[in-house]
């Protein structure tokens, strides 16, 4: 496995380092109860091969590069039907995964942030996610708020999962070598079942906040059309930056009894 040499598909650069991959798989921990694994663009079955050690793991990998696909059903036949050749952002979780799923891999670069939206729409079924991005994007999700790498996706994901950075990964256990550093990070489902406000409006809220995000809240907001009394209470004149997962709820309220 680890002389593979497979080529580079959706911006994806595949890990050949046995030690990093057994690191990848051993942070999980089927939080929650998973019953499933779900790996994402499994490649040549770098960490494939270890998540089928785990004879407790029910693990189902997912490609959509069909040589992948044809090299995984002939060095992993024990895995069955459970080798899907499909897109993962087209696909139907609901129907793959009648129980709980957690999901690792090597996510391609150019979709990463596209995979954990749709973690988040199956955020009740997902209770842990461990995956390899690029470390600026790592560093963003598990970012608190103060940080200028904190965003979007940080307060969306933060607000459902607990968020670790694992570690970080060089260049050079990649074929082909990334131009960046990459790092290794574990979502693990937190306690909230429900933020207690509108959760579409604080979707909304939270990407209008950051969409000019060296402005402040007043002006960031300005298409809420907001009454003057409201707009001028002080947690308008912070940035989206400075605002917490909670500090967005109770804004998203705020908001709601106001337009």
């Amino acid at each position: 496995m680890g002389n593979v040499k497979p080529k580079k598909h959706l911006g994806q650069h595949f890990l050949v380092d046995q030690n990093i991959a057994t690191k990848i798989v051993e942070q999980l921990t089927l939080h929650q109860g998973a019953e499933d694994v779900l790996e994402i663009g499994p490649g040549m079955g770098v960490l494939t091969q270890y998540l089928l050690q785990h004879k407790d793991y029910r693990t189902t990998v997912l490609d959509i590069d069909r040589e992948s696909i044809a090299y995984l059903q002939e060095h992993f036949p024990q895995l069955g039907d459970r080798i899907i050749s499909a897109d993962f952002l087209k696909t139907d979780l609901g129907t793959l995964f009648p129980g709980k799923f957690a999901i690792i891999g090597n996510f391609p670069y150019n979709i990463s942030s596209q995979i954990f939206f749709k973690v988040l729409e199956h955020r009740d079924r997902v209770p842990e996610v461990v995956c390899m991005i690029q470390k600026e994007v790592a560093e963003r999700l598990a970012s608190p708020p103060g940080s200028k790498a904190y965003g979007i996706l940080s307060v969306l994901l933060q607000a459902y999962y607990i968020i670790e950075y694992k570690f970080t990964v060089n260049e050079h256990v990649f074929h082909p070598p990334p131009k960046v550093k990459s790092a290794v990070i574990r979502l693990q489902r937190n306690e909230v079942e429900r933020l207690g406000c509108n959760e579409v409006l604080f979707k909304q809220v939270v990407k209008l906040s950051f969409g000019t995000r060296r402005k402040t809240l007043r002006n960031s907001l300005r298409s809420f059309n907001l009454p003057p009394e409201v707009t001028a209470q002080p947690v308008f004149d912070k940035r989206a930056e400075q605002l917490s997962v909670q500090d967005f709820v109770a804004l998203t309220t705020l908001i709601e009894q106001n337009i």
